[in-house]
């Protein structure tokens, strides 16, 4: 099962993360993640049959073909996951703040795309709002045994989109959302956007402990409260 490591490593009960699973239909997403957890690093997904295959770049991506960037490969994900940004609970795994830093589109540069993956070399082109142009992805020799992950180089190609890191570092000078504009410190403090577990259990101590209750199943219709037309206004300063 394509996504049998991302579901054994993470409590749904616990983690907002979206479970999703395999898409039949093969699109071409791509995103860029900022995930500031123990380490801060970026989380590079290309969507590859049905799942977004998944390297964690250390340093982020540059625009200066002579930064060559270890990009670790780790378990897929579901193409779901290309819209998450907010909070992983502290202690779950990957515990931190998730920005989703770029997304967009790519393009294989080569004739057979899973025959480049599997043979570990990887030419490509994005289409993205703060990355775009040709990049290559290259498996390297050496291996991470004790972690049993793959290490690669994220590399750009040469072409018109080619800036020394020195003129131009991406990830410093756009270092906030594509989607909403937020910092990691705003996504982190806004807590809306982590599920709390112990909530609902609050909640259902709560109910509980009402004089008369009754459990009962939640009903197929509740009707809506609707409004009444008056002619006159409300009196008092609080009803707007």
């Amino acid at each position: 099962m394509a996504l049998k490591t991302y579901y054994e490593k993470r409590d749904f009960e616990k983690t907002p993360e979206p479970r999703g699973k395999p898409q039949k239909a093969h699109g071409s997403s791509y995103v860029i993640q900022k995930h500031a957890a123990t380490r801060l690093h970026y989380d590079l997904r290309l969507e590859m049959n049905g799942v977004l295959k998944s390297w964690a770049v250390p340093k982020g991506p540059s625009h200066d073909p002579r930064e060559k960037r270890l990009a670790v490969h780790v378990e897929d994900h579901p193409v779901e996951y290309r819209d998450f940004e907010g909070v992983i609970p502290k202690g779950e795994y990957g515990g931190g703040t998730v920005m989703v830093w770029d997304r967009g589109d790519w393009v294989s540069l080569d004739a057979d795309p899973e025959a480049s993956y599997a043979k570990g070399i990887m030419k490509f082109r994005l289409e993205g709002e703060k990355l775009r142009g040709a990049w290559t992805l290259i498996r390297m020799k050496t291996r991470d045994e004790e972690q049993g992950k793959e290490n690669w180089l994220l590399i750009k190609e040469r072409d018109e989109y080619v800036r020394t890191l020195a003129d131009f570092d991406v990830t410093e000078a756009l270092p906030d959302s594509a989607v909403t504009g937020r910092s990691i410190k705003e996504i982190a403090d806004d807590r809306d956007d982590v599920w709390h577990s112990k909530a609902l259990e609050d909640f259902t101590e709560q109910a509980r402990g009402l004089r008369g209750a009754k459990k009962a199943s939640f009903p197929d219709f509740v009707e809506p409260q609707l409004a009444t037309l008056y002619e006159t206004v409300p009196t008092g300063e609080q009803w707007i």
